[in-house]
């Protein structure tokens, strides 16, 4: 398995892999799936090649396992030096430890840019994703109850930070 910055040709990889969660699961409130072409504009908002980055985890032969990826908070300037974190795996490549390798790769080269938060809004319950990020660092600051509805339930979200420290 290779670590590398995410490229366009990556996109119907991540794209399946947004969607599976999309379609079976509560963890993100997108409640329609995606093309890759309707990701496109997304896609060049998380590689701008300083604070916002996507890195893909690729099998040997070439197929997207994960991917992880910093992008926009918020689109006021006041926010530019927060990021909002995200990592996933393809259902059929968790629990194999890609999600921290991926983590490692996305805050290795975020170390030198001028970032000074990470963020993280985790959906719950997701007992898996709240331990990773707290092995990276995240703490806990609050909890949005009931924000988002999805198949017929309102869901909480946990909000988690990490202080980062450029150089």
């Amino acid at each position: 398995m290779i670590i590398r910055p995410a490229t366009l040709a990556d996109l119907p990889g991540i794209t399946e892999i947004h969607n599976y969660y999309v379609v079976n699961t509560h963890i993100t409130f997108d409640v329609v799936p995606f093309s890759p072409e309707q990701r496109v504009e997304w896609f060049h908002d998380h590689c701008d090649g300083q604070r916002h980055r996507i890195v893909v985890a690729e099998s040997g032969g070439g197929k997207v396992l994960g991917y992880a990826a910093t992008g926009t908070f918020r689109a006021k300037q006041a926010y530019e030096t927060t990021v909002e974190a995200s990592v996933a795996c393809s259902p059929d490549a968790t629990g194999r430890g890609i999600g921290r390798r991926l983590y490692q790769a996305l805050f290795a080269v975020m170390e030198n840019e001028d970032v000074h938060r990470a963020v993280a809004g985790i959906a719950q319950p997701n007992p898996a994703s709240n331990a990773l990020h707290k092995r990276f660092g995240f703490v806990a600051i609050g909890t949005f109850t009931q924000v988002g509805r999805k198949f017929d339930k309102h869901w909480d979200v946990l909000w988690m930070e990490k202080k980062m420290t450029p150089t």
